[in-house]
């Protein structure tokens, strides 16, 4: 099917391709993309428009010898399949498939496994500076988007880079930004003078022998040096960079394949951190990612004709996104202290239409999650609530700003969690499964997990008008299509669960997205003689004590079922309570994660696989009460 790409089989086989061949290859590459991702989904948008980034460096480099460092992984799927991973790159973002980002234990073309923004430059300086102490050769590549270069850890990155003298290469690919035809002539004109060797070495040899003249020399370069910056600052886009001790090159166009090659190659053999700006369009190749990238940078299954997503049958009702969007909306109408904070995903976390409808009180951040939560800190300060929404996983990055900034000071911060636990196919570097674990101990800190969207809406509403202090609510990806109930969500009250079922020989206390599932195997247990008191916490912090403390007279099993990582989880919560009320000869048995990174994969297909749906969980509960402990 394809002419170039069948022939690819490791980054040495580029070496030997015409220029034609290597034009080829990046339409093969990208035919391959829309082809594969229409069935799997995926980020498709960013690694379109970074073919040629990628095809250029493993051109010009010596991987995996020379080292290429990516940032998030949204772009480099063309990096994997030029990697030896061509033909199982159909099963990208599958159980037991191809992982969707960069993964170290998947191929050594990967120095890191990274699903988070703003790492690349600080592993990669990281990583040059262990070279330079080891006295090796290899060279060292940074690729980090636009977005991502926002981040704080970027910055300081760049500011720690441009203070040493290590070899560096920095790829800023950059999606956004757009320059006129003027500007763009005159700095490639200035490009083939920065990169040229000889112009280099002339440069240098100049500044040696000026530098050497007695008294004036060193005066004398400082003019020349603030002369050479003024002229550039006038044709070049780059001057912060610069100013920040790295030698910038570009704007230069990151779709020309060949404009690229020779930039990188010559910046290759400079010395210093250099930053070589890349201008790409994102979603290039594929007209309907073109039109709307935002879209396709991270899709599900699509008609590639029309670009329509492929929506399966059962996928009806509102998302715990949408229904936090709709009550986000009903509070801010009411109150006009409610501000949104979000750091750069507005329309993952439903705030678009609160952007709209509220501009003044919105605040989408960028790449920043750590700014997110203490500048919220200030705005609660200052008497507004906000509500910052951010997914788990993203949360982590905040962790120290919760504690010092929120915390400590017990400022009324609502803290929406989405996606939290599994997400499915994006894997490991984003599952919000640790949120429990690194929330519960901070002092000051309310936490609820709302069990479908109409109890998150009643917990939203609660978080802003009840509560004072600090507050998060966690909540999963997608949808929960709850049973058929004839009762209006029960109000929440603070600290109180809510018991769905009374009398039972064991109690089964879930949090959260496990109620449902919990409800179902309660019933598959009924049918099989085994009678459970149910109970929906709604409060992961603070406990329900009176409620435990009355069920523990009754029955000395709990079987306590998360979402989470069962290390310092819910489950861990529980059994502290009753060792610190000394209650003893209570059994619990805890269901949820195990304390390891988890795969890829459809969520069902995960749930089901560590025994977390209905099923699996009535298993489990089965098994305790065959040793004789369901009862007292």
């Amino acid at each position: 099917m394809f002419k170039i790409l069948n022939s690819i089989n490791s980054p040495q086989d580029l070496k030997v391709l015409s220029k034609e061949d290597r034009e080829l290859l990046a339409k093969e590459i990208r035919e391959y993309l829309v082809d594969t991702v229409s069935k799997t989904g995926g980020h498709l948008a960013p690694s379109l428009g970074a073919v040629e980034i990628a095809i250029a460096l493993h051109y010009c480099l010596n991987t995996p010898y020379d080292k290429i460092v990516w940032d998030v992984g949204h772009q480099a799927y063309a990096h994997k399949i030029l990697t030896g991973r061509r033909d199982k790159f159909k099963t990208i973002r599958q159980l037991g498939g191809l992982s969707g980002f960069p993964n170290i234990n998947e191929s050594e073309y990967d120095c890191f496994t990274v699903g988070h923004g703003s790492t690349s430059i600080s592993s990669a300086l990281g990583l040059a500076k262990a070279r330079d102490i080891a006295g090796e050769a290899y060279k060292v590549v940074a690729v980090i988007g636009d977005g991502s270069l926002v981040g704080g850890m970027a910055l300081e990155a760049l500011n720690h880079a441009g203070h040493t003298n290590t070899n560096l290469l920095i790829i800023l690919n950059d999606n956004e930004m757009s320059i006129s035809p003027s500007v763009g002539a005159f700095s490639r004109y200035l490009n083939k003078i920065l990169i040229n060797p000889t112009y280099n070495k002339i440069h240098k040899d100049l500044e040696g022998l000026v530098k050497r003249v007695p008294w004036y020399g060193f005066r004398a370069y400082r003019a020349a040096k603030r002369l050479e910056e003024s002229v550039k600052s006038l044709l070049i886009p780059g001057m912060l960079f610069e100013e920040l001790g790295l030698r910038y090159i570009g704007p230069i166009d990151g779709n020309n394949l060949e404009e690229l090659i020779k930039t990188i190659d010559s910046a290759l053999n400079l010395d210093g951190p250099i930053l070589v700006h890349a201008l790409t369009k994102k979603g290039k190749g594929y007209a309907p990612a073109e039109k709307h990238p935002e879209r396709f940078h991270g899709t599900a299954p699509f008609n590639v004709e029309t670009g329509d997503l492929k929506e399966p049958a059962s996928n009806s009702g509102v998302s715990f996104t949408d229904a936090f969007s709709d009550a986000i909306m009903e509070i801010a109408k009411d109150n006009p202290k409610v501000t949104a904070v979000t750091a750069a995903m507005s329309d993952g976390t439903g705030l678009d239409e609160f952007q709209k409808a509220y501009p003044d009180r919105f605040f989408d951040v960028g790449m920043a999650e750590q700014h997110a939560v203490t500048f919220a800190a200030g705005l609660a300060k200052g008497g507004l609530i906000p509500v910052v929404a951010i997914y788990s996983t993203f949360l982590q990055r905040s962790y120290d700003q919760i504690i010092h900034d929120v915390c400590l000071q017990n400022l009324h911060v609502v803290l929406c969690l989405d996606r939290a636990g599994i997400v499915g196919e994006d894997g490991p570097t984003h599952h919000g499964l640790f949120d429990i674990a690194y929330l519960r101990h901070i002092p000051n800190m309310t936490i609820m997990a709302p069990k479908d969207q109409s109890e998150l809406k009643a917990m939203l509403k609660f978080a802003v008008d009840e509560c004072k202090g600090p507050v998060a609510i966690r909540y999963p990806r997608g949808k929960v299509v709850s049973p058929p109930i004839l009762e209006k969500t029960a109000p929440v009250s603070y600290g109180k669960a809510e018991v769905m079922s009374k009398e039972g020989e064991l109690a089964i206390l879930a949090v959260g997205s496990m109620v449902w599932p919990a409800a179902a195997a309660a019933g598959l247990l009924f049918n099989e003689g085994i009678k459970s008191s149910l109970v929906n916490m709604r409060f992961i912090k603070p406990l329900d004590e009176e409620l435990l403390k009355a069920l523990a007279s009754k029955t000395d099993m709990f079987v306590v079922i998360e979402e989470g990582v069962l290390d310092g989880g819910f489950g861990s919560a529980v059994m502290e309570f009753f060792e610190r009320e000394k209650i003893s000869g209570i059994s619990v048995k805890r269901m949820g994660f195990p304390g390891k990174f988890i795969e890829h994969g459809k969520k069902p297909e995960l749930l089901k696989n560590y025994g977390l749906d209905a099923q699996g969980i009535a298993n489990e509960i089965k098994k305790v009460c065959a040793k004789g402990k369901c009862a007292r």
